[in-house]
């Protein structure tokens, strides 16, 4: 791709490091952004600065949050003692977007992955054992996906909280109902967490 400016072309290179983003995607996003008005990029431009600069982790979740404890943790109608386990913020937005939970997480940043030499000690696994051993924890819910990173992960964690005889479940799996996309996965997603089962029987499934 042949570039009239090396500004655009420096733009273009950093925009097209973004996942999913292709050189040609990148361009077209660049050219947008060039025609919109100057305060309109320095919006953009102030907003991930700010992201970068002054977003946290949640101290008891690990959640992004504007503050030391994020929104969900410091509410006090959630339920303390259910606490559901996911891999990422994008699953706590998606499981907070059914509206059927109201119990806490704790986001453990990632799957066990040997391949991608991602270990138990890369993960959030030893403060969740922690919270387990305090006794605060009723019950876990394994909300991982179902793959072999996510079975492995559910395992792992499942055999360091065993001996202290808490409550734990998985996810029900389903198969997403409804003509709108979006939509059927709020209520599959809602229904599996609603429906959930023991893990142990999982791992006899």
């Amino acid at each position: 791709m042949d570039f009239s400016s090396k500004l655009l072309e420096n733009a273009v290179n950093e925009v097209s490091r973004l996942p999913g983003i292709g050189k040609r995607t990148a361009l077209r996003l660049v050219l947008h952004l060039l025609k919109q008005p100057t305060e309109n990029t320095k919006y953009l431009t102030d907003a991930l600065t700010h992201l970068r600069g002054d977003v946290k982790s949640c101290k008891k979740c690990h959640n992004i949050s504007d503050t030391v404890l994020c929104d969900i943790c410091s509410n006090p109608k959630r339920n303390a003692e259910i606490v559901c386990v996911v891999e990422d913020i994008r699953d706590v937005m998606a499981i907070e977007n059914t509206a059927q939970y109201r119990g806490l997480y704790h986001v453990l940043g990632g799957k066990i992955s040997p391949i991608e030499g991602i270990g138990p000690q890369n993960l959030q696994i030893e403060s969740l054992v922690e919270k387990v051993k305090e006794g605060e924890v009723k019950e876990l819910i394994f909300a991982l996906s179902s793959t072999m990173e996510g079975d492995t992960t559910n395992f792992y964690i499942y055999k360091q909280i065993e001996k202290y005889g808490i409550t734990t479940s998985t996810i029900a799996r389903g198969i997403s109902v409804g003509d709108e996309l979006e939509y059927a996965d709020e209520v599959t997603l809602g229904r599996s967490i609603v429906n959930r089962i023991p893990f142990e029987q999982s791992i006899k499934g």
